[in-house]
């Protein structure tokens, strides 16, 4: 698997509305903002296909991974570790030092797996239920 840096935005949005507007029924205009025209765009190809996505928007020494998406039939291949791991290494590159996050509840134990701790209350993003997490890098 291959994870770069890509001004690729509409292949990004392509796997993007597979999993959460499609998958997860995320009204499109809640997927979309303006922060895609400012953000640092990962996208993961296997065997030249597009697998997975994820959103950098950096602050200065904060940096937030968001719009993390991994096509179904590729999950629990490790694919979305790497996608992360990859993330993190960008920020570190980019001067962060500190990555946050808000995480689906259902995915806070691949997070903490990769280091992130959760904290704040639960919260309704799109109509899914989502916690803060952040990591010192």
């Amino acid at each position: 698997m291959r994870i770069t840096v890509t001004d690729d935005l509409a292949a990004c949005l392509a796997i993007r509305r597979k999993v959460f507007v499609e998958e997860q029924s995320v009204p499109e205009s809640l997927d979309c903002d303006a922060a895609d025209a400012t953000a640092v765009h990962l996208l993961a190809t296997l065997d030249g296909r597009h697998i997975g996505t994820a959103r950098l928007l950096i602050d200065g020494p904060d940096g937030k991974i968001a719009r993390v998406a991994i096509l179904p039939d590729c999950r629990g291949t490790g694919a979305g570790a790497a996608l992360m791991r990859a993330a993190l290494g960008e920020l570190r590159a980019r001067g962060v030092s500190t990555a946050r996050l808000g995480a689906q509840t259902h995915a806070l134990g691949f997070y903490e797996k990769l280091g992130f701790t959760a904290y704040g209350p639960v919260y309704d993003d799109a109509g899914i239920p989502h916690r803060d997490m952040s990591r010192t890098l």
